[in-house]
């Protein structure tokens, strides 16, 4: 017989137990973000047209080839630009690989070999930086409801043979979706997803597979709660200030937004390097754009206790000629280049191999590549740089062409 107290000595058991429940579902939260902060990411910067590199961060003061850029001493063992003072305040935090020698200097061929590791092949589609380290550090995030690839005002290159499930999923700065509306019908979603299940289990093909696991991405994306991290309104007004109001400075919050929630890879996309003229009048306010991004994404990341797992990569397809053109301009040049290099995964305060005083060659037996430097990032990562994957003809193909570890960056 239930009474009134035995009524409310029940309710009050059943309160214990939903109090109980919902410390033991808060506690679920805090392990998983907990997690999340200790997972392990990277971030490419994406410099497209190719950077004039000489300018940046190997000046050449006082050469015929320097043209009117001055340095200016780092925290590291280096000088950049003095256009980058708030860079120069973290340089011990870190470095530049200055003995870049690539040999593609054409956009697109150059594009391709500097985000795969591989020349461009007709008959092979090879996966990019971003495909790899994605699949192999998503692998065991069943957390992460959203794409573990997200690619900001860039295209990228995608998953070649790992499949077109590891393709970059591409969002503008201001968090817009390409190809997608702001909403898909639930039961129209339901209904190709038991179409695609069927189709999968008749073929059993890996591209099938592939197709599937973009629609349950897909369906996914709509629901998520991670998406969030696409429209940064709530972040501080004194965050968001710090990185400013251009597409640059609101695509590297979005970055930091999405290593919050898991994201293994981001690349963020900052066009407009193709300097075949008036090259240090263009750096006049592009590098000050850069200087104020970086900077602050570095240190925001160490205010959130994400520094120590990530990696940040910046380069682009090539570097530019030491000399300087009829036009006031840099040419395309790959046989001699330097690349940006840091995050707490990797060793700071350096500039790692050296070129002639008019920087027309390396002059150090340290000699990199794009496989080099891709191979290092995944080893800073935790990925097995012994990785081989099996492409569509059946071919070992080796993580990163076999590369070599960069090992002055390993910390």
């Amino acid at each position: 017989m239930i009474n009134r107290r035995n009524f409310l000595q029940h309710a009050g058991g059943l309160a214990s137990v939903s109090t109980a429940s919902s410390v033991f579902g808060q506690n679920i939260i805090d392990n998983r973000d907990k997690l999340i902060k200790n997972e392990k990411g990277a971030i490419l910067i994406w410099l497209n047209g190719g950077p004039p590199t000489i300018d940046m961060w190997d000046v050449k003061l006082g050469a015929p080839t320097g043209g009117p850029t001055r340095p200016i001493s780092t925290t590291g063992d280096f000088q950049i630009n003095e256009l980058m003072p708030e860079l120069a305040k973290q340089g011990k935090d870190f470095s530049i690989v200055r003995s870049m020698a690539t040999r593609e200097a054409d956009h697109m061929r150059g594009r391709y070999y500097m985000h795969t590791g591989f020349k461009p092949n007709p008959n092979m589609k090879h996966p990019s930086m971003g495909s790899v380290i994605s699949y192999e550090l998503s692998q065991d995030r069943d957390y992460l409801e959203i794409p573990p690839f997200f690619s900001i005002s860039t295209g990228s290159i995608g998953g070649g043979f790992l499949g077109s499930a590891w393709n970059p999923f591409v969002v503008s700065s201001n968090g817009q979706v390409r190809n997608l509306g702001d909403s898909v019908d639930a039961e129209r979603m339901q209904a190709l997803a038991a179409i695609e299940t069927g189709f999968v289990k008749r073929s059993n093909s890996d591209m099938a597979k592939s197709h599937m696991k973009m629609l349950q991405q897909t369906f996914r994306l709509n629901t998520s709660p991670q998406m969030k991290a696409l429209k940064p309104t709530d972040e501080p007004k004194d965050v968001i200030d710090a990185y400013g109001e251009t597409g640059f400075g609101k695509g590297a919050l979005m970055a930091r937004r999405l290593l919050q929630q898991g994201v293994p890879f981001v690349e963020l996309g900052f066009g407009g390097w193709d300097l075949h003229q008036n090259t240090h009048e263009t750096l006049s306010t592009k590098l000050p754009e850069l200087d104020k991004v970086v900077s602050t994404l570095m240190l925001d990341l160490k205010r959130l206790d994400m520094w120590d797992n990530t990696a940040i990569v910046m380069m682009g397809e090539f570097g530019r000629t030491p000399r300087i053109n009829q036009n006031a301009g840099r040419d395309h040049w790959a046989r001699c280049w330097s690349a940006f290099v840091s995050g707490g995964l990797v060793q700071g305060g350096q500039a790692i191999g050296s070129t002639s005083e008019n920087g027309t060659e390396i002059t150090s037996d340290l000699i990199y590549s794009s496989e080099d430097l891709m191979i290092t990032i995944c080893k800073s990562l935790g990925i097995s740089t012994e990785k081989s994957y099996t492409a569509k003809n059946g071919r070992p193909m080796k993580i990163a062409n076999g590369g070599k570890i960069i090992s002055e960056l390993i910390t």
